[in-house]
């Protein structure tokens, strides 16, 4: 058995001796396997390495290091590793176990003369792949400028190649030489200007977003069928939330490759930032489509079969239009093996369920629930606390949630939503004490601190500070149309009624969600603009006919639709 298993590790570069399988080989070669198989790695590796060297067989070097491997025995690996090479000097494998830990161990000047050595051997059609393999070995090096030092001299003779230097630019960029970086990314592109893994190491040395922006659009306009420089743009679109123009350059992928899963979810996820819901369910349902039917294919359990997240999307437009009963029939379509994607579909089930008027059943569900850890059981209770809460129980939320903080203090999910309720039951002082521990959890929280502020403004008390912490949360997320409302509703507490309407339509354009209009029906009324802001609270009563914020703000007012 165990020279059969040896025997097994040969590869077809490895020219191996003639050496007879004696009944003494064969005795060391199994004991040295049993020993190690006990845990005498060290007694194993000596007399394998013994073999190695009296037989010249590099297959017995080779399991030397890949039992000193095993035992995380870094400097013996490498002494076989070293003897692997001497024994098998053309094997390919060998000589990359062996840069691998050479660079590792910093030992660069051994590792110099193999990589000179490879890049003379190989052909010129593939010389860049070993220079970009070679950059890959030198970026696990602790000395980043000696590192870098070593490219310069090896690729010295090459200097005619774009290849040569953008592993220069990376190295630079390695190395924290971002002018070096800028330039070598430039001499690139200056000798192959239609290259685009010439454009996107530029993009990466320059950083600035504008400035790559610039760099794609005008790439591109030379060069319309880059399909990578195009991703990447309208990735970077995304991040700028230029959705439109995001937008436009998924489209014109999705033309070259109709059938493109990823193409598919990025336009679907832009159509629901664009507040697009019927393009949204188009591209997703085929996104969908493509990807189940891809893990048909693949073993049981495959991630890639894994159209979940598509799913939810399509489940929450479902939702968003009214069809509750087709926001659960996705839900059932939902096929995981992500724990995690499972635990949100269950609670998105239960949320919807209470939508429908079914508290008992939601509750029901959670509490089917077996949550595994401390999280998963405080996100479970939050559910149920939501869930209380808008079905107008108001109370139990409160007295559910105040429990739950106790057993779970390090959730600012759960404080957050127990914040919730304590302003809900009149205990604003509790709301703020917990905001406040929440702001001090998780600094970047941006939610508590819109929360707090509009809770200020809302009582119309102290609303500089409700302004800067709107302010605030606003800097985190400036995207946010919730926020932009709470940043509306603040400046019309303060009087500044045009402030607020250009603030409140801007968050309407982004989000026409019910509460915004009835924010932004007030801020018009105020200005004497009073068809148009009846015409507001009608859109909000059809989006949300039980609206508190529209019910409340027409009593008010004294007035009605």
């Amino acid at each position: 058995m165990a020279a059969a298993a040896v025997a097994e590790a040969a590869k077809p570069d490895e020219k191996l001796p003639a050496v007879p399988l004696t009944s003494d080989l064969f005795y060391k070669l199994t004991k040295a396997e049993l020993d190690f198989r006990n845990g005498q790695w060290q007694s194993a590796y000596v007399s394998m390495m013994v073999l190695a060297q009296q037989t010249r067989d590099p297959r017995l070097a080779r399991r030397s290091a890949e039992m000193a491997l095993a035992a995380k025995q870094g400097s013996e690996a490498l002494a076989a590793i070293r003897l692997w090479r001497e024994l098998a000097p053309d094997s390919d494998e060998a000589v990359q176990y062996f840069l691998g830990f050479s660079v590792l161990g910093d030992d660069l000047a051994e590792s110099e003369q193999v990589f000179a050595q490879r890049l003379q051997k190989a052909p010129a059609h593939a010389r860049g792949l070993v220079m970009f393999q070679m950059q890959q070995y030198l970026l696990r090096a602790k000395d980043k400028a000696a590192a870098f030092a070593l490219l310069e001299r090896v690729l010295a003779p090459y200097g005619d190649t774009m290849e040569s230097h953008l592993v220069l630019a990376q190295g630079a960029l390695a190395a924290d030489d971002k002018e070096r970086s800028l330039r070598e990314a430039r001499r690139a592109l200056e000798l192959k200007p239609d290259s685009e893994l010439a454009v996107l190491t530029m993009a990466q040395v320059l950083g600035d977003v504008d400035a790559v922006g610039q760099l794609f659009g005008g790439f591109l306009a030379k060069n319309p069928d880059a399909r990578e420089v195009r991703a990447a743009y309208a990735r970077l679109l995304v991040e700028q939330k230029r959705y439109d123009k995001a937008r436009a350059q998924f489209e014109a992928i999705l033309k070259e490759q109709p059938d493109n899963p990823a193409t598919l979810y990025a336009l679907g996820i832009i159509s629901v930032q664009a507040n697009d819901p019927k393009a949204a369910e188009q591209y997703l349902r085929r996104h969908v489509e493509l990807v189940q039917k891809a893990g048909e294919g693949e073993q049981e359990g495959a991630q890639e079969g894994d159209a979940s997240k598509g799913v939810m999307l399509l489940s929450q437009i479902a939702e968003e239009r009214g069809d509750l009963d087709g926001a659960i029939a996705w839900l059932d379509k939902i096929d995981s093996v992500d724990p995690r994607m499972i635990l949100t579909a269950r609670l998105k089930r239960a949320h919807l369920t209470s939508k429908k008027g079914d508290l008992a059943g939601a509750l029901k569900l959670l509490r089917d629930i077996a949550a595994v850890d401390p999280a998963e059981q405080a996100e479970v209770t939050q559910t149920e606390g939501q869930l209380l809460r808008d079905a107008g129980r108001g109370a139990e939320a409160y007295a559910l949630l105040a429990d739950a903080v106790k057993k779970f203090p390090d959730s600012p999910d759960l404080l957050y939503d127990f914040a919730l309720a304590a302003e809900k039951q009149g205990k604003p002082d509790e709301m703020e004490a917990a905001l406040r521990k929440v702001m001090e959890a998780v600094p970047d929280n941006h939610h508590a601190y819109n929360a707090l502020g509009y809770s200020l403004a809302e009582r119309g008390v102290r609303l500089d500070e409700a302004f800067t912490l709107i302010e605030k949360a606003l800097s985190m997320a400036p995207g946010d149309p919730y926020i932009m409302d709470s940043m509306g509703w603040v400046q019309f507490r303060m009087g500044r009624l045009k402030d607020a309407e250009q603030t409140l339509r801007r968050a309407y354009a982004l989000r026409n969600d019910a509460e915004i209009a009835v924010h932004l029906g007030e801020v018009l009324w105020q200005q004497g603009q009073r068809a148009e802001a009846q015409k507001l609270w009608r859109e909000a009563r059809a989006k949300d006919p039980k609206s508190d914020a529209l019910r409340d703000t027409l009593a008010r007012l004294n007035t009605s639709l």
